[in-house]
């Protein structure tokens, strides 16, 4: 996946006190200059905990034998991760100002430990397996990112395997590169010819190394000054907005390491403003507990809201499996019952400071600081800490000794809901093996690829995070089973689910006729146009309710009973326009998720919630059509893109 620039690399290095130092060119500690860090971009480095360190210690004596690991990563010294682009997670590892291996995550394998010159040369004298030695005459070759073949093999560990990761030295256990085994060690040693070594690194390095060892409050000592600027420039931003703005003020607070930064900015600015936590439902249970504890602790009125019951199981019937290109559940569980929150507590609109950073990915890095959502009407939001990296969030917390959530120390570099598909499968592996909710999600996954038949690297690599795969995934999972697994689709059409959405088909072109134009659509269950009827006053028609004939007629527009919508005009445009407002009335009475939001869009209180459900007064209807904006019936059910969303026509 290629590199993506959201902003500068913050992170220095002072090798003279062996320290990591953010923005500044010279060490605050002895004066010395200060070195940028050589990591991927985004560099939206953070540090690594006793988890990390430890799973990189043994992965490193899994390869090059024991005790390679804490030659790589001596005790007391500064580790620093780094999340690189990949096609599911990889993370550099940085010790002593330099990178010494890279974790990766491959779909179906698991967690591979790719070692790098640094850390080659940093164990090579402890090193008992996974070594390759070269002739001298073949060092040259390796510099010039040329792969070893057999003949410049002197000797090998015989216990290296096909696509081992290996350490090519001379006799002298000199680092030449490193690189992935393509024979046995065996083969090695006893082949005349052939591939033995591809080159991985080759490039002379000359070795970084410190006997000096820090702990992190030496480290958030040394960065004081920088950490109490960016403080005081978000206490800064947060005044000028309260002072621009009169509604009053929350903090969205959902137990992750962003939002209580912001949350412990605004207490330090000595204000007096409530965190609100939507508990989607589908949080890991130390969050919930987290949040409760951290309001607990500092004695804050905490306003929490949830979903209706079922909300996001109950869907999954005819929605199937959220993505990352299809997060309906976003829309059911946390801002539908965002809106509800704000509707209760805050009915003229709240001004909410959100954890949200450029750093985290393209779409934040070009979102303003301070915006508006169309999902989450009456709610303005504005990040204090939007141009901090991820490590300014850590010394920040680890400045102000805050508790925070305990899935960071246990191998989360994100905490969301516990099956979220926009996790990578590294962290939903962590989840699966260390939360007691992740059961359900799977055996749900399993009965989900039963009824459809899906193969099991369908479920196995994942590809339930998407409804169209990016083609790098694809072909990955192609590289590794050979096989092109289909994607996602619903587990049953919209007539087949009792209860279920209504499905509309447009028919494709317009038919002239007497009266100008006119466009059909056809549903895939009858409608109960009772039910309908009250709807239809938000577009301010005129209706006429025919029960024996069972239609329903406004204006120009006719529904039948049966389950099909005639619209005519004397102009193209009016039959397109009146179809669309047709078929938008009748996925929203009728596909109804239960988020709220339209409720919430209703400045004269025409729509409301009924058990789960809207409903509508249509005499306080003023037809102002507010209640038409993002809807989740019409952007992720059949009524919206039918085809698009997996429903067989």
């Amino acid at each position: 996946m290629a590199m993506i620039k959201l902003g500068k690399n913050h992170l220095r290095w002072c090798f003279q006190c062996n320290l990591p130092i953010m923005e500044a060119n010279e060490c605050p500690v002895c004066g010395s200059k200060t070195s940028v860090t050589e990591l991927t971009p985004p560099a939206d480095s953070r540090p690594a905990f006793d988890y990390d360190i430890e799973k990189a210690r043994k992965m490193a004596d899994d390869c090059f034998g024991e005790g390679c690991g804490k030659a790589m990563l001596p005790e007391g010294h500064i580790v620093i991760m780094n999340k690189a682009p990949a096609i599911d997670r990889m993370e550099e590892i940085l010790a002593d100002g330099t990178v010494v291996a890279t974790e990766r995550y491959d779909l179906g394998v698991g967690w591979r430990f790719i070692i790098r010159l640094q850390g080659a040369m940093r164990i090579v004298k402890t090193m008992t397996k996974g070594y390759v030695i070269i002739n001298d005459d073949a060092a040259p070759f390796i510099r010039e990112n040329k792969n070893l073949m057999a003949p410049g093999v002197k000797d090998a560990d015989p216990g290296i395997q096909v696509d081992d990761e290996v350490i090519m030295m001379l006799a002298d256990r000199t680092v030449i590169g490193t690189g992935v085994a393509k024979m046995t060690g065996k083969e090695m040693v006893e082949a005349e010819k052939g591939f033995a070594v591809k080159t991985r690194w080759h490039k002379p390095e000359t070795m970084v190394f410190s006997d000096k060892a820090h702990t992190w409050d030496e480290v958030v000592e040394a960065n004081r000054e920088v950490i109490e600027k960016r403080r005081d420039e978000a206490i800064g931003f947060i005044n000028f907005v309260r002072e621009k703005s009169d509604l009053p003020c929350i903090v969205s607070f959902s137990g992750g390491k962003d939002s209580l930064a912001t949350m412990l900015v605004v207490m330090d600015a000595g204000l007096d403003i409530p965190p609100m936590f939507v508990n989607t439902g589908l949080e890991l249970d130390e969050t919930v507990k987290y949040v409760h504890d951290f309001a607990e602790r500092h004695n804050l009125k905490l306003i929490e809201e949830e979903p209706p019951e079922n909300a996001f199981f109950g869907n999954l019937v005819y929605f199937g499996p959220p993505a990352k290109d299809y997060r309906w559940c976003c829309k059911t569980n946390k801002l539908g019952p965002t809106v509800a929150a704000i509707t209760k507590h805050f009915p003229d609109g709240v001004l909410s400071f959100i954890g949200q950073r450029k750093y985290e990915s393209e779409a934040r890095n070009a979102k303003p600081r301070i915006w508006n959502n169309p999902w989450t009407p009456g709610q303005v939001g504005a990040s204090p800490i939007q141009n901090w990296s991820a490590m300014h969030v850590w010394l920040y917390i680890f400045y102000k000794k805050e508790p925070f959530n305990m899935w960071y120390a246990h191998g989360l570099d994100r905490i969301g809901c516990f099956m979220c598909p926009a996790s990578d499968m590294a962290d939903l592996d962590t989840v699966s093996q260390a939360s007691s909710r992740y059961p359900v999600w799977d055996q749900y996954l399993s009965k989900y690829s039963d009824d459809l038949g899906m193969p099991e690297e369908w479920k196995k690599y994942g590809l339930w995070r998407w409804k169209t795969a990016p083609a790098s995934v694809k072909a990955e999972i192609l590289r590794v089973t050979g096989k092109e697994v289909p994607p996602m689709k619903a587990t049953k059409k919209p007539d087949e689910v009792e209860g279920g959405p209504v499905a509309i088909k447009v028919q494709d072109g317009y038919s002239p006729c007497t009266m100008g134009f006119s466009m059909e659509a056809a549903l895939s269950r009858p409608i109960d146009l009772k039910k309908l009827e009250p709807f239809a006053h938000a577009l301010g028609w005129v209706l006429k309710l025919d029960e024996e004939n069972d239609t329903l007629k406004a204006n120009y527009v006719t529904f039948y009973g049966e389950g099909s919508i005639i619209s005519k005009g004397f102009v193209e445009a009016d039959a397109s326009r009146e179809m669309d407002e047709a078929c938008q009335l009748v996925a929203r009475a009728f596909n109804c998720v239960g988020c709220g939001l339209c409720a919430a869009r209703c400045k004269p209180k025409a729509l409301y919630m009924k058990d789960g459900k809207v409903e509508i007064d249509w005499e306080k209807c003023i037809f102002c059509k507010d209640c038409y904006g993002p809807c989740p019936a019409m952007n992720f059910a059949p009524a919206a893109k039918q085809e698009e969303n997996g429903f067989e026509n």
